[in-house]
Protein backbone atom coordinates (compact mmCIF):
# COMPACT_ATOMS: atom_id res chain seq x y z
CA UNK A 1 0.00 0.00 0.00
CA UNK A 2 1.19 3.50 -0.83
CA UNK A 3 1.00 6.19 1.86
CA UNK A 4 1.14 9.92 1.16
CA UNK A 5 2.49 12.55 3.54
CA UNK A 6 2.46 16.26 2.69
CA UNK A 7 4.69 19.00 4.09
CA UNK A 8 4.09 22.69 3.38
CA UNK A 9 7.44 24.43 2.96
CA UNK A 10 8.98 27.84 2.23
CA UNK A 11 7.29 31.26 2.13
CA UNK A 12 5.73 30.15 -1.19
CA UNK A 13 3.77 27.46 0.70
CA UNK A 14 4.72 24.59 -1.61
CA UNK A 15 3.55 21.04 -0.98
CA UNK A 16 6.39 18.55 -0.64
CA UNK A 17 5.33 14.89 -0.77
CA UNK A 18 6.77 11.73 0.71
CA UNK A 19 5.32 8.56 -0.78
CA UNK A 20 6.12 5.43 1.19
CA UNK A 21 5.15 1.79 1.41
CA UNK A 22 4.80 -0.70 4.23
CA UNK A 23 8.32 -2.00 3.56
CA UNK A 24 9.76 1.36 4.60
CA UNK A 25 10.83 2.59 1.16
CA UNK A 26 10.11 6.21 0.27
CA UNK A 27 10.05 8.56 -2.71
CA UNK A 28 10.54 12.29 -2.16
CA UNK A 29 8.60 14.45 -4.64
CA UNK A 30 9.29 18.17 -5.11
CA UNK A 31 11.30 18.89 -1.95
CA UNK A 32 10.57 22.55 -1.29
CA UNK A 33 12.36 22.76 2.06
CA UNK A 34 14.08 26.15 1.98
CA UNK A 35 15.01 26.73 5.61
CA UNK A 36 17.16 24.41 7.80
CA UNK A 37 14.25 23.81 10.17
CA UNK A 38 12.19 22.54 7.20
CA UNK A 39 14.97 20.18 6.20
CA UNK A 40 15.07 18.98 9.81
CA UNK A 41 11.31 18.42 9.84
CA UNK A 42 11.49 16.25 6.74
CA UNK A 43 14.49 14.33 8.04
CA UNK A 44 12.88 13.72 11.43
CA UNK A 45 9.73 12.37 9.79
CA UNK A 46 11.71 9.92 7.66
CA UNK A 47 13.69 8.86 10.70
CA UNK A 48 10.68 8.45 12.97
CA UNK A 49 8.91 6.31 10.39
CA UNK A 50 12.12 4.34 9.76
CA UNK A 51 11.87 5.15 6.05
CA UNK A 52 14.64 4.74 3.51
CA UNK A 53 14.39 7.29 0.69
CA UNK A 54 15.10 5.53 -2.60
CA UNK A 55 14.15 8.10 -5.28
CA UNK A 56 13.95 11.86 -5.85
CA UNK A 57 11.37 13.18 -8.33
CA UNK A 58 10.30 16.62 -9.54
CA UNK A 59 6.91 17.16 -11.16
CA UNK A 60 8.48 20.30 -12.65
CA UNK A 61 11.40 22.55 -11.78
CA UNK A 62 10.11 25.96 -10.76
CA UNK A 63 12.12 27.31 -7.85
CA UNK A 64 9.67 26.45 -5.04
CA UNK A 65 9.65 22.79 -6.05
CA UNK A 66 13.44 22.40 -6.24
CA UNK A 67 14.72 24.28 -3.17
CA UNK A 68 15.49 21.02 -1.38
CA UNK A 69 16.88 18.94 -4.27
CA UNK A 70 20.50 19.60 -3.38
CA UNK A 71 19.91 18.87 0.30
CA UNK A 72 18.16 15.55 -0.48
CA UNK A 73 21.01 14.60 -2.83
CA UNK A 74 23.68 15.39 -0.25
CA UNK A 75 21.78 13.83 2.68
CA UNK A 76 20.44 10.66 1.06
CA UNK A 77 22.52 10.29 -2.10
CA UNK A 78 19.46 10.42 -4.36
CA UNK A 79 19.95 11.63 -7.93
CA UNK A 80 17.24 13.73 -9.53
CA UNK A 81 14.61 12.43 -11.97
CA UNK A 82 12.82 14.98 -14.19
CA UNK A 83 11.21 15.26 -17.60
CA UNK A 84 13.84 16.23 -20.21
CA UNK A 85 11.99 19.47 -21.02
CA UNK A 86 12.55 20.63 -17.44
CA UNK A 87 16.35 20.68 -17.63
CA UNK A 88 16.38 24.33 -18.77
CA UNK A 89 13.76 25.25 -16.18
CA UNK A 90 15.93 23.72 -13.45
CA UNK A 91 18.98 25.62 -14.68
CA UNK A 92 17.03 28.91 -14.56
CA UNK A 93 15.66 28.34 -11.04
CA UNK A 94 18.47 30.14 -9.14
CA UNK A 95 17.85 33.30 -11.22
CA UNK A 96 14.20 33.10 -10.20
CA UNK A 97 15.33 32.70 -6.61
CA UNK A 98 17.36 35.89 -6.80
CA UNK A 99 14.41 37.74 -8.33
CA UNK A 100 12.11 36.53 -5.53
CA UNK A 101 14.65 37.40 -2.85
CA UNK A 102 15.13 33.71 -2.08
CA UNK A 103 18.63 32.74 -3.19
CA UNK A 104 19.51 29.06 -2.98
CA UNK A 105 22.09 26.52 -4.14
CA UNK A 106 20.76 24.50 -7.05
CA UNK A 107 21.04 20.75 -7.48
CA UNK A 108 24.24 19.96 -9.38
CA UNK A 109 24.25 16.16 -9.44
CA UNK A 110 23.42 13.74 -12.27
CA UNK A 111 20.07 14.04 -14.03
CA UNK A 112 17.87 11.11 -15.00
CA UNK A 113 15.18 11.81 -17.56
CA UNK A 114 11.71 10.29 -17.26
CA UNK A 115 8.77 10.87 -19.55
CA UNK A 116 5.19 10.02 -20.42
CA UNK A 117 4.38 6.35 -20.82
CA UNK A 118 7.06 5.27 -18.38
CA UNK A 119 6.52 4.11 -14.82
CA UNK A 120 8.02 4.67 -11.40
CA UNK A 121 8.20 1.59 -9.15
CA UNK A 122 8.27 1.59 -5.37
CA UNK A 123 8.24 -2.04 -4.35
CA UNK A 124 4.95 -3.43 -5.67
CA UNK A 125 3.45 0.02 -6.20
CA UNK A 126 3.46 1.51 -9.69
CA UNK A 127 3.17 5.16 -10.65
CA UNK A 128 2.30 5.98 -14.25
CA UNK A 129 3.88 9.14 -15.65
CA UNK A 130 1.47 11.55 -17.31
CA UNK A 131 2.87 14.44 -19.37
CA UNK A 132 0.86 17.55 -18.53
CA UNK A 133 2.58 20.62 -20.02
CA UNK A 134 1.22 24.14 -19.85
CA UNK A 135 2.29 25.40 -16.43
CA UNK A 136 5.81 24.34 -17.35
CA UNK A 137 7.03 22.62 -20.56
CA UNK A 138 7.87 19.30 -18.93
CA UNK A 139 5.32 19.15 -16.12
CA UNK A 140 4.47 15.57 -15.24
CA UNK A 141 2.00 13.93 -12.87
CA UNK A 142 2.41 10.61 -11.08
CA UNK A 143 -0.71 8.43 -11.12
CA UNK A 144 -1.26 5.44 -8.84
CA UNK A 145 -4.16 3.65 -10.52
CA UNK A 146 -4.78 1.04 -7.82
CA UNK A 147 -5.33 3.61 -5.08
CA UNK A 148 -6.67 6.30 -7.40
CA UNK A 149 -4.29 9.10 -6.45
CA UNK A 150 -2.32 11.62 -8.49
CA UNK A 151 0.68 13.65 -7.40
CA UNK A 152 -0.08 16.54 -9.70
CA UNK A 153 2.39 19.39 -9.23
CA UNK A 154 1.03 22.78 -10.29
CA UNK A 155 -1.30 21.59 -13.03
CA UNK A 156 -4.70 21.35 -11.32
CA UNK A 157 -5.73 22.85 -7.99
CA UNK A 158 -9.01 22.82 -6.08
CA UNK A 159 -11.19 25.16 -8.15
CA UNK A 160 -8.14 26.55 -9.91
CA UNK A 161 -5.27 25.74 -12.30
CA UNK A 162 -1.55 26.44 -12.50
CA UNK A 163 -0.38 29.87 -13.61
CA UNK A 164 0.77 30.16 -17.21
CA UNK A 165 2.51 33.54 -17.23
CA UNK A 166 5.95 32.15 -16.41
CA UNK A 167 8.52 31.31 -19.15
CA UNK A 168 7.40 28.21 -21.04
CA UNK A 169 3.81 28.46 -19.80
CA UNK A 170 0.83 28.26 -22.14
CA UNK A 171 -2.79 28.58 -21.04
CA UNK A 172 -4.35 26.61 -23.91
CA UNK A 173 -1.79 23.84 -23.50
CA UNK A 174 -2.49 23.58 -19.78
CA UNK A 175 -6.26 23.28 -20.31
CA UNK A 176 -5.65 20.63 -22.97
CA UNK A 177 -3.40 18.68 -20.57
CA UNK A 178 -6.01 18.74 -17.83
CA UNK A 179 -8.86 17.72 -20.09
CA UNK A 180 -7.00 14.98 -21.97
CA UNK A 181 -4.80 13.56 -19.20
CA UNK A 182 -6.37 14.26 -15.81
CA UNK A 183 -10.05 14.43 -16.72
CA UNK A 184 -9.66 11.08 -18.47
CA UNK A 185 -9.10 9.52 -15.02
CA UNK A 186 -11.97 8.23 -12.83
CA UNK A 187 -13.98 10.90 -11.00
CA UNK A 188 -12.98 9.59 -7.58
CA UNK A 189 -9.24 9.98 -8.18
CA UNK A 190 -7.69 12.24 -5.53
CA UNK A 191 -5.32 14.93 -6.80
CA UNK A 192 -2.53 15.98 -4.45
CA UNK A 193 -1.54 19.38 -5.82
CA UNK A 194 1.65 21.40 -5.51
CA UNK A 195 -0.16 24.02 -3.39
CA UNK A 196 -3.31 23.97 -1.29
CA UNK A 197 -5.56 21.11 -0.30
CA UNK A 198 -6.27 17.90 -2.24
CA UNK A 199 -9.18 17.70 -4.63
CA UNK A 200 -10.93 15.10 -6.80
CA UNK A 201 -11.23 14.80 -10.55
CA UNK A 202 -15.03 14.67 -10.46
CA UNK A 203 -15.22 17.72 -8.22
CA UNK A 204 -13.07 19.75 -10.59
CA UNK A 205 -15.16 18.71 -13.58
CA UNK A 206 -18.17 20.20 -11.82
CA UNK A 207 -16.74 23.18 -9.96
CA UNK A 208 -13.50 24.39 -11.60
CA UNK A 209 -14.34 27.76 -13.21
CA UNK A 210 -11.40 27.51 -15.63
CA UNK A 211 -12.64 24.25 -17.11
CA UNK A 212 -16.42 24.48 -17.15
Amino acid sequence: MLHVRCFVFSPIQENTYVLFNDAGEAIIVDPGCYFPHEQKQLQEFLSAKKLTPVQLLNTHCHLDHVFGNKWVYETYGLELHIHPLEEKVLAFAPQSGQAWGMPFENYDGPLHFIKEGEQIHLGEDVLDILWTPGHSPGSICFYHANQKIVIGGDVLFRESIGRTDLPGGNHATLLKSIREQLFALPDDVVVYSGHGIPTKIGYEKEHNPFLN
